[in-house]
């Protein structure tokens, strides 16, 4: 049975003169910004009683009937008409719903004709003939049908927000699709004209002929989320839909097959292929009479429109294809004759969404931002991606940190994406920088938990904070489930990274500081081209083609070489020289056996060395070593032959183990100082980690299994065990044992929401406020969080002493789950500068973020408690109103009553 084609997503029914500019209108708009195509009547169709020709074709295209019965609908014959014809069309059809909206009035007058809607049809009744009384009977019996129809209800009384109940209506339709919406930003600015041009272009209607329409366009200006809202509102229409995203991409990486294997799976089944050759054969066989709609995101070669869309003929008459590139002209070399070139945004659309990104949804713009506003927008040239990286950029920033932002961007030579996007990159401090180019030359779309291991060994724990700043400025995102999560960047954020390192050196790729294309790594290892300048080598190509032609010295004069990562199999020698400076080894199917003789990497901090050719005897150098930061991951099955004087050695691990292995590793390296276990299988942490009485630091995070911890170590000063559910409320309670804290400088973070009944001193989401002289008591401080709300959350801690701010400094964990984080306070700044020498200092604990509790306790053999108070001390006391300075600007609206002695 052929499928029915749908022209409209939702019909609309109501009475204009109640809602038209009110409900109705702003329902529509809603829905049309979420990509559903509504028909919306205009007035000149509802003159007269009688539905018109247009409107009976409209229904008979539309999928969803939206019926808003309001106070006057049923005075309206016109209206009556109109649900009358729509419940007769829609009777019996399993491919279309009525959602009946009661707008402020009771379904129950509506079943049995009370209220203005039995007033209504007495007034027509008066109207009507003898002949057509049975009109009035229709009418009466659509109203009982449709409100026995289960739909949404706004009470006359104003039970919740209008704006509430509109986005419950459009949920609801939205989940009535026998398909997922794919995400699209939460504000869709200019695209209402451009998503009604592409599907005209489209023509869905006619089901004779196979269109392929290319859209084309500057790098960042729209073309993927146009692509996105444009398949949102036709997939309905088709048999079976498919967006393949990042096509560039994967093609690179995976090659055509996987492709291929993509666009069958979601139209056709799940089929293995063996080359991109079988994949056309079977493309042309499995599609040629299904009606299909193919979005092909992001092309740049010709070979992958021959691959996947090689002619028209391969699909089901009525397909779509849509097809989305920064080239031009593979459209044209592919035949592809209808296309569309997507704008930058005009000043109107610009200036909406610069607005949202800098402002934030919620807030009004301040008038005095005007003229500044109108100054971003003429530099940003309508580019979407460059208005959203500067509007995050200077997210709640004063006027003058605008007109200083904006002055750089007036020193830009030229206006081209690459300059307007360095204005960002330019904001970053040294080492945002530095991170941030890592990652867009060597490691997009590296699992989080990866890159930040890496990031490790060459920033320290500071990495996190500056990962959360870039993912805040928009310059790189985070995607994926909570175990699972890969960092992402745009196309061309990403290019203007690897844009600024090949302008170090833009004809000798041997003085960059990152090398990551395989022709620049081949050229600097088989010529001997490498300098002090090169910091990362990645080479993440396992089929790389030729073998490597080298003599092994090549490392030799790179001198600052930190990280040295190559997944391939090209070569068939070993080097004769690695650097001492580096920090992170990582080779795939390494074909030395032992170590250059004067290897000696004292920084090296992960060693990966999978499918390598390395013996224990290989091994046993490096351990001896390099005996402070090595992290051995992926090791081979042999490293437990080592000597137990090899193992002694080691002073840090990154592993992931078992029960079975658990206690084997922790009888062999006894002298460990940092265990880092996250993400292993095991149920219990033995007893015998006690014997471990040099560990400081265990990590336990993401172990999903462990449900015991039988020992502490009797120095562990920091622990982690963050998403790990399973652990035992006694476990819990054993790590958050009073004497365990206060006897030394300790930092926990637990999966628990639960704050120590010792912690004398609670406040549920407000300040802690107490008195002290002399000098800052000694202070552990707990802080408990429910609800997360976002990839990253710090916790933002400050202690005010007599209204000016001091951070709190330490580790800072990345919290991404409910959780418990115990802490000794530590204040990063001279106190002197704030103290009242011999009276009552006033000080106050201000955790920012949505925490939900802060508790402090008060060490009393490491402080004078006479000195404290947790009431006020003053008796004779007046009030002072002042500004108090919370964090970097001024709240100008937030006072404080401070109390001061007469």
């Amino acid at each position: 049975m052929a499928l029915r084609s749908f022209s409209y997503d939702v019909f609309l029914s109501f009475r204009g003169e109640d809602t038209r500019y009110g409900f109705t209108g702003n329902l529509y708009n809603v829905l049309r910004e979420r990509g559903i195509h509504t028909f919306i009547d205009d007035e000149e169709l509802q003159k007269g009683d009688e539905i018109t020709t247009a409107l009976e074709e409209a229904i008979e295209k539309s999928k969803i009937f939206i019926i808003v019965l309001s106070e006057n609908y049923a005075y309206s014959s016109f209206c009556l008409n109109e649900l009358t014809h729509i419940l007769n069309f829609t009777k019996g059809k399993n491919d279309v719903l009525v959602l009946p909206v009661f707008y402020k009035v009771n379904p129950s007058y509506v079943r049995h004709h009370r209220g203005s809607f039995g007033e209504a049809l007495a007034n027509h009744e008066k109207k009507l003939n003898s002949n057509n009384m049975e009109k009035l009977e229709t009418w009466k019996m659509a109203l009982r049908q449709v409100s026995n129809i289960s739909g949404h209800h706004l009470q006359h009384d104003g039970n919740k927000y209008e704006y509430k109940f509109i986005k419950e209506i459009v949920e609801s339709v939205s989940s009535k699709f026998n398909r997922d919406h794919l995400d699209v930003p939460n504000v869709l600015v200019g695209l209402e004209s451009p998503v009604r041009q592409v599907k005209s272009l489209l023509d869905v209607g006619r089901d004779d002929v196979v269109h392929m329409v290319g859209i084309h366009g500057l790098a960042g200006v729209g073309k993927t989320t146009l692509a996105v809202a444009v398949y949102n509102s036709i997939a309905d229409h088709f048999e079976a839909s498919c967006f393949l995203e990042n096509v560039r991409e994967t093609t690179n990486k995976k090659g055509l097959e996987d492709l291929q294997s993509a666009f069958l799976s979601k139209t056709a089944g799940e089929i293995k292929l063996t080359n991109w050759r079988e994949g056309i054969t079977i493309i042309k066989c499995k599609l040629k009479q299904k009606k299909v709609l193919l979005i092909l995101d992001d092309v740049d070669e010709h070979k992958q429109l021959q691959a996947i869309i090689g002619s028209p003929d391969w699909f089901g008459r009525g397909s779509r294809v849509i097809i989305t590139t920064r080239d031009e002209h593979l459209l044209a070399l592919h035949n592809v004759k209808i296309t569309y070139k997507v704008r930058e945004l005009n000043e109107k659309h610009a200036l909406q969404l610069l607005t949202h990104k800098a402002f934030e949804l919620e807030k009004e713009v301040d008038p005095s931002y005007h003229d500044i506003l109108n100054r971003a927008i003429t530099y940003a040239s309508g580019l979407p991606l460059a208005l959203e990286v500067i509007g995050s950029n200077l997210l709640e920033k004063s006027i003058e940190e605008w007109e200083s932002a904006l002055d750089g961007y007036e020193r830009i030579p030229d206006k081209k994406i690459y300059d307007i996007l360095k204005v960002s990159y330019d904001a970053l401090n040294e080492d945002e920088k530095n991170i941030f180019l890592d990652i867009a030359c060597c490691f997009k779309a590296y699992k989080l938990e990866e890159l930040q291991d890496i990031l490790y060994a060459h920033y320290g724990h500071c990495m996190k904070y500056h990962i959360g700043v870039l993912v805040k400025k928009s310059l790189i995102n985070i995607h994926g489930s909570w175990d699972y999560k890969v960092m992402r960047l745009h196309d061309l954020i990403e290019d203007m990274g690897k844009e600024i390192v090949r302008r170090e050196s833009p004809t000798n790729p041997g003085k960059r500081s990152r090398l990551w294309s395989h022709e620049d790594i081949n050229q600097v290892l088989q010529e001997n081209k490498g300098t002090s300048k090169i910091e990362i080598i990645c080479m993440n190509f396992s089929s790389f083609g030729e073998e490597v032609e080298w003599d092994g010295d090549a490392f030799k004069k790179m001198k600052n070489l930190k990280t040295l990562i190559i997944k391939s199999d090209c070569f068939s020698e070993g080097p004769k020289h690695l650097p001492n400076t580096l920090r992170v080894l990582e080779w795939w199917r390494c074909p030395s056996q032992d170590w250059p003789h004067n290897f000696n990497p004292k920084q090296l901090a992960i060693c990966k060395l999978p499918d390598s050719s390395f013996t224990s005897l290989g091994l046993a150098p490096l351990f001896e070593k390099a005996t402070h930061n090595l992290q051995w991951r992926l090791l081979p099955e042999d490293v437990l032959k080592l000597t137990s004087v090899v193992c002694s050695s080691v002073q840090s691990l990154t592993l992931k183990l078992s029960d079975e292995l658990l206690p084997l590793f922790l009888s062999c390296f006894v002298n460990v100082i940092d265990l880092e276990l996250s993400g292993s299988e095991f149920t219990v942490i033995p007893e015998c980690i006690k014997e471990c009485r040099f560990l400081s630091t265990l990590t336990l995070d993401r172990c999903d299994r462990l449900q015991e911890i039988r020992g502490i170590p009797p120095n562990l000063k920091t622990f982690s065990a963050m998403d790990s559910p399973a652990l035992t409320s006694s476990s819990i309670s054993m790590l958050l044992n009073q004497e365990l804290h206060e006897a030394g400088d300790t930092d926990f973070s637990l999966p628990r929401v639960q704050i120590p009944q010792w912690f004398e001193h609670k406040n549920p989401g407000r300040p802690i406020r107490f008195w002290f002289r002399n000098d800052f008591p000694a202070i552990v401080a707990c802080i408990a969080k429910s609800d997360f709300q976002g990839v990253f959350d710090y916790p933002d801690l400050s202690v005010f002493i007599n209204g000016r701010e001091h951070k709190h400094y330490g580790r800072t964990p990345v919290l991404e789950k409910p959780c418990t984080v115990l802490f000794h306070l530590l204040i990063e700044d001279d106190l002197d500068v704030s103290l009242l020498e011999n009276e009552w200092n006033r000080a106050e604990i201000v955790c920012y973020g949505s925490w939900d509790e802060c508790g402090i306790h008060v060490l009393k053999e490491l402080s004078s408690m006479e000195d404290i108070r947790f009431t006020d001390p003053f008796r004779k006391e007046k009030f002072v109103v002042q500004r108090l300075r919370f964090g970097k600007k001024q709240r100008l609206a937030r006072v404080k009553l401070l109390r001061h002695n007469l």
